[in-house]
């Protein structure tokens, strides 16, 4: 397998996010190494536009695809990035693995677990969940709307429900070519684990994923 971290340059919530210092390296860096560690991926590429993330992916053993700066805007979805890098790696590839820089804490059996799920399921895609156990609802017009429960229920007798947190994912190539990276058919993966709290988006966000690395026994 391949694995491909999408890196553009720019954040307007957190300029400069994937390059900024998380537990003594550039943010970026731990997806980096984290793939590098598997023994199932062979490659580990990075898409990006910025030289500075190209330079610390090289230097960190990544490959790198410069993207185009269409590819690199705040509208610029996901699956346009692994689309093109299809196209640049070739028809060799056959599962691309998605991981996300800004999630960059990940339980260290979790691409070994998500291999053998989605093989003893035969699927093409695979997305990784995580356990909410909130009362959730909309607010329309002032006024709101529960989703998950009605009201008086006890917590305790909440349907389970879950939130996608982006830690990994695993998407065959005919489904990257036809604008998917998982769908209703997908097979999500339940992580119960801390780790799957983790998304970088603000730089508050930083200051609780050390939090959670600290205080967390892996």
């Amino acid at each position: 397998m391949n694995a491909l971290i999408p890196a553009r340059a720019q954040s307007k919530r957190f300029p400069e996010k994937n390059l900024t210092s998380f537990l003594d390296m550039p943010l970026i860096v731990h997806s980096i190494k984290y793939a590098l560690a598997q023994q199932e991926i062979n490659r580990v590429i990075v898409s990006t536009d910025c030289p500075e993330i190209k330079s610390i992916s090289l230097e960190f053993g990544a490959e790198v695809i410069d993207r185009p700066e269409e590819l690199a805007t705040d509208l610029s979805p996901t699956i346009a990035t692994m689309q093109h890098a299809l196209e640049q790696l070739g028809d060799d590839i056959v599962y691309l693995v998605l991981l996300q820089p800004t999630n960059p804490l990940r339980p260290k059996e979790l691409f070994l677990e998500a291999i053998e799920l989605i093989k003893k399921n035969n699927q093409k895609s695979l997305f990784t969940v995580s356990p909410l156990a909130k009362k959730i609802g909309h607010i329309e017009q002032s006024k709101f709307t529960p989703l998950n429960y009605t009201p008086g229920m006890r917590s305790q007798d909440l349907k389970p429900s879950y939130y996608e947190n982006g830690l990994l994912y695993i998407t065959h190539r005919d489904l990257i070519k036809e604008g998917i990276i998982f769908d209703e058919n997908s097979l999500p993966m339940i992580v119960n684990h801390p780790y799957g709290q983790v998304d970088i988006d603000t730089p508050d966000d930083l200051h609780y994923a050390e939090f959670i690395f600290n205080t967390t026994k892996i």
